[in-house]
């Protein structure tokens, strides 16, 4: 084989091999796309050995890996405080602005509006206060008219207006 080729072969097996480890890294469970982007980074790592020799493929392991862990890193320092934190994908802890609607009693029959899709438990805001609620098994849209009709354990029951 042509040695620009195999180098041609090798930097885009490190490529698409780091991509797709990358790529599992955001998608639950261990799939098709993780052991793919292993099978091409050992692909990668054989051939700078058959070509450069081992240190050279151990260096090429090393940059890699490293290249990995600041990826990872960034991505969860994002997700925790940066601009994907802003983001819908990201799942928050919402405790500290949810109230747990304590007294059902002083909720019953208020009108509020749904702050999320209502699947069919969400999030309602009555008079500027959030708070976990759910359907009696409907679907409602963000921003939908509902009222209180009940509480269940820590939650409000609600109905659409």
């Amino acid at each position: 084989m042509d040695a620009s080729l195999s180098t041609l072969i090798m930097i885009l097996c490190y490529v698409v091999g780091t991509g797709l480890i990358l790529m599992e890294a955001f998608i639950p469970g261990f799939g098709i796309a993780g052991i793919a982007g292993i099978i091409l980074e050992i692909v990668a790592i054989a051939l700078t050995n058959a070509s450069f020799g081992l240190v050279w493929s151990l260096v090429a392991t090393f940059i890699v890996m490293l290249f990995i862990g600041v990826a990872v890193f960034l991505s969860y320092r994002s997700a925790m405080k940066g601009r994907l934190s802003k983001s819908a994908l990201v799942l928050k802890d919402t405790e500290d602005s949810v109230s747990a609607a304590p007294d059902a009693q002083a909720w019953l029959n208020r009108e509020g509006t749904a702050v999320t899709a209502l699947r069919p438990a969400g999030f309602i805001e009555i008079g500027g206060t959030r708070l976990n609620a759910s359907t009696a098994g409907e679907f409602l849209p963000k921003g939908t008219p509902v009222r209180v009709t009940g509480a269940e354990g820590d939650h409000l029951v609600i109905s659409k207006l």
